[in-house]
């Protein structure tokens, strides 16, 4: 896509080349004989990793071994998540636009997805309007994740505490 003022909601790409240091690593695992399947959940070692991370950066623990996992991507990881969640015709209240998988990973996982359709008028911002009228028994969850894209297409990266209340309250 070249045009400047599309902002592409697809599948996501690195917008940089892979790092010289990571390729290197990929290349030393190949030469070291390391082209096996992994665990689903992901290496011990790498799961070590993220919780010793999360625990320095964060102050927060996770046990590698049961509370961590590591996914090929974002798409696998929210199928993952809704259908770990989800009972059969529950609800998960989806803002519009976002990213392409949350509705038929909400649908896969035999949920229902509801949508809210931002309004331009609006500058694409959710408000807690929207989001109240759109709740229902039957919701059990809120997907709403400010990617990069839709973080720009939202907010500009920001929101004010208000607003943020607001949604929480709601």
């Amino acid at each position: 896509m070249n045009d400047p003022n599309v902002i592409s909601l697809g599948v996501g790409e690195p917008d940089f080349d892979t790092p010289w240091h990571i390729r290197e690593e990929g290349i030393y695992s190949l030469e070291k004989g390391r082209t096996f399947y992994t665990s689903n959940a992901g290496l011990k070692e790498l799961k070590e990793e993220i919780s010793a991370y999360l625990e320095r950066k964060c102050r927060v623990e996770y046990d590698p071994a049961n509370e961590i996992m590591v996914t090929v991507g974002g798409s696998e990881a929210i199928d993952i998540a809704m259908r770990a969640m989800l009972n059969p015709g529950e609800e998960v209240i989806i803002p519009q636009p976002s990213y392409v998988s949350y509705q038929p990973c909400v649908v896969l996982a035999d949920g229902v997805p509801v949508i809210i359709n931002l309004q331009e008028k609006m500058n694409l911002k959710l408000t807690a309007e929207e989001l109240e009228a759109a709740i229902t028994p039957k919701d059990q969850r809120f997907w709403y994740c400010l990617s990069r894209t839709t973080d720009r297409l939202h907010y500009d990266g920001r929101r004010s505490e208000a607003d943020c209340r607001a949604l929480c309250q709601t």
